[in-house]
């Protein structure tokens, strides 16, 4: 599902266009709002309302309503550029994923299913229908990966493998474009103050300090980090952890 885009008053220079997955919250929403004050900015997530509420607050932005968890096309984001249509693409922020999983033992098949769509397919399958976009601006790819994508630990083998899966498409992506000018970044956040961070700890009873986690504007800062490097320049690999925490 598609609706109109929002334009800023920067009618005579059009803006470089970014597309940020899992924008309706957590990381992928202070991505969206760094972004958008030098973007317009394509949030995607499941709710559209939510989606909405985000444009609003957004200089210059549109939305894609789509779940990236089924076997629906995943190309509307095609049709949401500031003008309909997305000729161009500066910047593909991966930001969307899910966690989920157990032991091994007590992992079914459909969990193993459910992560690696969301986190590994659908991403490589956004990315191969932004390609001729991200080429015509010599764009730039980040992929919001985790600690996970280094490390695995006990029952968190089925996050941990997609993690790791992500990184190796990353990578293989980064040598594939290298001579298309498109620039390709994996950015590791460790332990970040999120919802989904709340809900992990709370289903292994343990406490939350807030104060004690990476804030997620820490993350947005390393994406533009990321974006506003030189074009001769890429940050291949980003690792950025709470100074408190080893």
């Amino acid at each position: 599902m598609v609706f109109d885009s929002t334009p800023s008053a920067h009618e005579s220079a059009p803006l470089p266009i970014a597309l940020v997955t899992g924008a309706s919250r957590g990381i992928g929403r202070a991505i969206a709002f760094d972004l958008g004050r030098t973007h317009h900015v394509i949030v995607q997530g499941r709710d559209p309302r939510v989606l909405e509420e985000l444009v609003a607050e957004l200089p210059s932005a549109s939305v894609w309503a789509a779940a990236l968890d089924g076997d629906e096309p995943l190309d509307g984001f095609l049709a949401a550029g500031p003008t309909g249509s997305l000729e161009s693409l500066d910047v593909l922020v991966h930001s969307a994923g899910v966690i989920g999983g157990s032991t091994v033992e007590l992992t079914p098949r459909d969990e193993w299913r459910r992560i690696l769509e969301v986190n590994v397919v659908a991403v490589a399958e956004i990315t191969r229908l932004a390609l001729p976009a991200l080429r015509a601006a010599q764009g730039t790819v980040i992929v919001i990966n985790s600690g996970a994508g280094f490390r695995s630990q006990a029952a968190g083998s089925l996050y941990a493998a997609s993690k790791f899966a992500v990184r190796a498409f990353a990578d293989g992506l980064r040598e594939e474009e290298r001579s298309n000018g498109v620039r390709v970044s994996s950015v590791h956040p460790g332990a970040v103050d999120t919802d989904m961070q709340r809900e992990m700890q709370q289903s292994k009873g343990n406490s939350y300090d807030a104060e004690s986690y990476l804030a997620v504007s820490d993350i947005a800062d390393a994406v533009r980090l990321v974006v506003d490097l030189p074009q001769r320049a890429v940050a291949e690999t980003v690792s950025v952890r709470p100074l408190g925490r080893g």
